[in-house]
C-alpha cells in the first residue's frame, strides 16, 4: 500500500484547516464485530512511539517516520484477514482520515505515560484514549499496559488506574484489553521478567481487576509454557508479537502453538510484522493471517 503525495498532502492540510473532519470520519466509520466468523481476531498493534519505543532491531528510530509507519500499517490492514488495529489517538486519527479503518476493528491505546527508559517507567499514566473518548469516537475497546514489579512502588498506581479503566469500559459494554507483564529491575532500569511463574501470577492479578471481568481480554506473550499461563484464567487471550527477533519463523511457530490453546482467540502484533527482516510487510502479514484464520 503506497500513500501518494496527494493523499499525504491532503491529510496534512485537513489536520490544519479542518480538524473537525477527524470526529466526522470516526462517526461515519463502518463498524464490525471484534471476532471474525471463525471466532478469532487478528489485530495490528501500532502504539509504540507514544511510549518512546521507536526501535526495531538495531535501528533505534525505525518507527520515527510517521508516513512510513502509516503506510506499513495500511499495507497490513489491506489484507482482508487482518481484522483491525490498536493504536494511540494520533495513529487512529491518521488512519481514519485516510479511510483505512472502515470495516475494521479499532482499539484505543490508553496508558502510554510509562516512557521507555524513564525513572517512572512502571507508573504508566493515562496519556492516550480515555473511556469517554473511546465511546465518543465509536471505537471498539481500549488497551492497557500493566507491568508488575513487586519491588517498584510505581506499579501500584498503574494497577489502580487499570482497574478503573476496566470498570469504565465494561460499563460501556466495550472490550478492555489488558497486557500484564512481569518486570524486574537491572542497573536501575525496568526489564522484562521472562519467568513463567511470574507471568502466571500477573495473569491472576489482571484477571481480577475492575468491578467485572465480563469484557476483559488478556494480551499475553507466547511463552514456551503458554498452556500453563492461559490455564491461570478463564478469560479470552490474545497473543502479542513483541520485539522482532532474528528468526521470524520461530515466532510464527510460537504463535501457531499458542493458537491451539482453547481460550486463545487471536494475535495482536505490531513491529514483528510491520518491520520484517526481508521488508516484505504484506508477506509477513499473510503468513500471520493463515495462523489466525487458516483457510
Amino acid at each position: 500500500m503506497i500513500i501518494s503525495d496527494e493523499q499525504w498532502g491532503t491529510l496534512l492540510e485537513t489536520r490544519v484547516l479542518h480538524p473537525t473532519a477527524i470526529a466526522a470520519a470516526h462517526a461515519s466509520r463502518h463498524r464490525r464485530p471484534i471476532l471474525a466468523d471463525d471466532g478469532a481476531t487478528f489485530i495490528i498493534a501500532v502504539d509504540h512511539p507514544a511510549r518512546r519505543a521507536n526501535g526495531v532491531g538495531d535501528e533505534p528510530l525505525a518507527m520515527a517516520n510517521r508516513r512510513d509507519l502509516i503506510q506499513r500499517t495500511m499495507t497490513a490492514l489491506a489484507d482482508p484477514g487482518v481484522d483491525g488495529v490498536m493504536g494511540t489517538p494520533d495513529i487512529l486519527d491518521d488512519l481514519v482520515l485516510l479511510g483505512a479503518l472502515d470495516g475494521k476493528v479499532a482499539i484505543g491505546s490508553m496508558n502510554r505515560g510509562g516512557l521507555q527508559g524513564s525513572a517512572w517507567e512502571l507508573d504508566d499514566r493515562l496519556t492516550g484514549h480515555d473511556v469517554a473518548s473511546i465511546v465518543e469516537q465509536g471505537l471498539d475497546g481500549g488497551k492497557m499496559l500493566l507491568r508488575i514489579d513487586p519491588d517498584d512502588p510505581n506499579t501500584r498506581p498503574t494497577i489502580e488506574a487499570c482497574a478503573e479503566f476496566i470498570t469504565g469500559l465494561a460499563n460501556a459494554g466495550l472490550m478492555a484489553m489488558i497486557e500484564p507483564l512481569a518486570y524486574t529491575s537491572s542497573n536501575g532500569r525496568a526489564v522484562l521478567d521472562t519467568s513463567v511463574d511470574e507471568q502466571v501470577r500477573c495473569v491472576g492479578i489482571a484477571s481480577a481487576l475492575g468491578s467485572t471481568s465480563a469484557y476483559t481480554w488478556l494480551k499475553l506473550p507466547a511463552t514456551n509454557e503458554i498452556e500453563r499461563v492461559m490455564a491461570a484464567t478463564s478469560l479470552p487471550g490474545l497473543i502479542l508479537g513483541g520485539a522482532p527477533g532474528p528468526d521470524p519463523a520461530s515466532a510464527f511457530d510460537e504463535w501457531r502453538r499458542a493458537m491451539a490453546v482453547p481460550n486463545v482467540r487471536g494475535l495482536v502484533v505490531g513491529r514483528s510484522l510491520l518491520y520484517p527482516p526481508d521488508a516484505d510487510v504484506a508477506g509477513a502479514v499473510a503468513t500471520a493471517v493463515q495462523i489466525v484464520h487458516p483457510s
